[in-house]
């Protein structure tokens, strides 16, 4: 009897390990047939130190975050830094398509010389999305995986006029304070042959003529986006034209930024001349709060964070890329821009 149930209890545990066994099986099956697949995505900047191309960047990489918490894909972000050497961002191409990423975003260094880049791109049939800075249209042109995001230059120029104007007709001493009848001005530029920058600066002045207001060009020079340069430049341009400078026209706040450090360093007080950017960085927000500057124009770096990623995600996972949101002619998104003074600057530094 007790050697029956010596067997008894043997074959119950023999069979508890065969299920357990087999459970074990059934689980590394579906943990196999699980397994989540990873996508590269390559982005190389012409310089990261520009502080809104860090904003974009440092958006992609938590909307990624966030996308891969969804659990369907590993999502790798790999962000290098061409410091506005073109040769650098070749060699970083190149490294992308050597390693198979899936998609490789592009701050182009020099918007006239992206040939190279796109034919390395091609012939791994690696698709590219550009950002930012927009290569010439033949190039956009010589293959049908090349996509670009930024943002409505011509709006942003408009909307820096809209600022001047209606400032203008709210209190005309305001912006023309020697009283005849111009506005006396100063542009500073982001840099040579930048798209937006020549957009941007053509329809600020466009818009603010066409509206009747007379303007008198003192000097215009590019800074490169780069305060220290606009610094130095708005220096030379005190030193030249002293208090007959009413308005300075700046393509983006880090040279806003700059021109407010210059007049600062000179010690001027009274009688400043008013500033306009675009970007809507932190402490240029700030700076309109405090009257440092009239206002700014906001380019949304999260919305062309969004847009970039979108189409990068879709055609990492072989998804419709006619699906992807604010697509134009299947390979362009221009994001708006939005005007901001001391009237509704509280709102957009609540959202930073």
């Amino acid at each position: 009897m007790k050697s029956i149930k010596r067997l008894s209890g043997f074959l119950t545990i023999v069979s508890i390990l065969t299920s357990l066994s087999a459970c074990n099986t059934n689980m590394n099956v579906i943990k196999h047939n699980d397994e989540v697949k990873e996508i590269k995505i390559g982005v190389t900047l012409y310089k990261q130190d520009d502080k809104f191309i860090s904003a974009i960047t440092k958006n992609i990489e938590e909307i990624a975050k966030e996308k891969e918490g969804e659990g369907k894909y590993k999502i790798t972000i790999n962000v290098v830094d061409a410091k506005g050497s073109s040769s650098d961002q070749n060699n970083q191409v190149d490294r992308f398509v050597s390693q198979n990423y899936d998609v490789i975003c592009v701050n182009i260094v020099d918007r006239t010389a992206s040939s190279t880049i796109i034919d390395k791109a091609k012939s791994a049939n690696i698709p590219i999305v550009f950002f930012n800075r927009e290569p010439v249209e033949e190039d956009m042109q010589r293959w049908n995986k090349l996509y670009y995001v930024g943002a409505q230059a011509k709006q942003s120029g408009e909307m820096q006029a809209n600022i001047i104007i209606n400032a203008y007709k709210k209190d005309m001493k305001r912006v023309d304070r020697n009283g005849d009848g111009k506005i006396q001005y100063v542009m500073l530029e982001g840099e040579p042959g930048h798209q937006d920058a020549l957009i941007r600066t053509e329809y600020c002045v466009k818009t603010i003529t066409q509206s009747g207001i007379e303007l008198e060009k003192l000097a215009d020079d590019t800074a490169n986006w780069q305060g220290a340069q606009a610094s130095a430049k708005m220096t030379q341009w005190i030193k030249e034209f002293g208090n007959k400078i009413e308005v300075v026209f700046c393509n983006n706040d880090d040279m806003a930024l700059g021109v407010i450090n210059a007049l600062d360093n000179a010690n001027i007080t009274e009688n400043r001349p008013l500033i306009v950017g675009t970007d809507g960085v932190p402490n240029a927000l700030e700076a309109v709060k405090n009257g440092s500057m009239i206002g700014t124009v906001i380019n949304d770096s999260k919305r062309q964070a969004n847009a970039i990623f979108d189409i990068a995600y879709t055609l990492a996972t072989h998804g419709n890329i006619n699906s992807v949101e604010g697509l134009e002619k299947g390979k362009y998104i221009r994001t708006a821009h939005t005007e901001v003074t001391s009237d509704n600057v509280d709102l957009y530094l609540e959202n930073k």
